[in-house]
């Protein structure tokens, strides 16, 4: 994973300490533009890296700040499934605050990104590629995290989102329910969740998050 490779290369320097340009690190990361583009808000949420733009310029391991800390100790997490459930529950907790915050403080312009991972989201569930479908929704929610002005709500729920998706490739709807009906109807709830942010529609968005409660074992966000 992209993410993992540059903070452990910005583990093993001081802070201040030049990484390389984004072309150079997308490179030996081996991944598109875009998605190391996605990667690099993540890192930046997270505190790892800073960016520095012109000569001489590029992306250096950023301080270890107390905000840091606290993401790579979500991180550590990472071993026990138990950990990955609880960190879901505290995900599903925080979603009311994300999402009240991108409400009031999103522009025309986070709407249009987050319309265009929706088109992301409708294409994986037309082919009914759960994989494709739990990453574009993991965009999504990292977009809507964006938009809150809140540093450490953004730092935490990115961290618990990423350490959650980790886990999320073999998540299948409950027994009984087609895949692909269940790929569709999840995807048109966060439709209507992007419409709702759009209208500045405040009921819809809370009675729309209690539909969208993941806590139920075997779901997608």
């Amino acid at each position: 994973m992209a993410a993992d490779m540059v903070t452990e290369l910005a583990a093993r320097v001081a802070a201040g300490t030049r990484l390389g340009t984004k072309d150079e690190l997308r490179a030996r990361c081996g991944v598109s533009v875009g998605t190391f583009n996605e990667t690099l808000r993540l890192l930046q949420t997270r505190g790892v890296v800073t960016v520095q733009r012109g000569p001489g310029g590029g992306l250096f391991a950023a301080q270890q700040t107390p905000m840091a800390r606290l993401a790579q100790s979500v991180l550590a997490l990472d071993s026990a499934q138990d950990d990955v459930t609880e960190a879901l529950r505290i995900r599903n907790a925080l979603e009311p605050l994300l999402w009240q915050d991108a409400l009031w403080h999103g522009s025309p312009a986070d709407i249009k990104d987050l319309r265009a991972l929706l088109a992301r989201m409708e294409e994986a569930a037309g082919a009914e590629d759960a994989e494709q479908f739990v990453r574009a929704n993991w965009h999504l929610h990292a977009r809507v995290a964006d938009i809150t002005p809140s540093a450490l709500l953004r730092s935490l729920y990115v961290n618990l989102l990423d350490l959650v998706e980790r886990h999320a490739q073999a998540v299948l709807p409950q027994d009984g329910v087609p895949l692909g009906p269940y790929l569709r109807d999840r995807y048109g709830l966060h439709v209507d969740l992007v419409d709702a942010l759009e209208n500045r529609d405040e009921k819809s968005v809370a009675w729309l998050l209690r539909q969208h409660d993941t806590a139920r074992a075997g779901e997608v966000g």
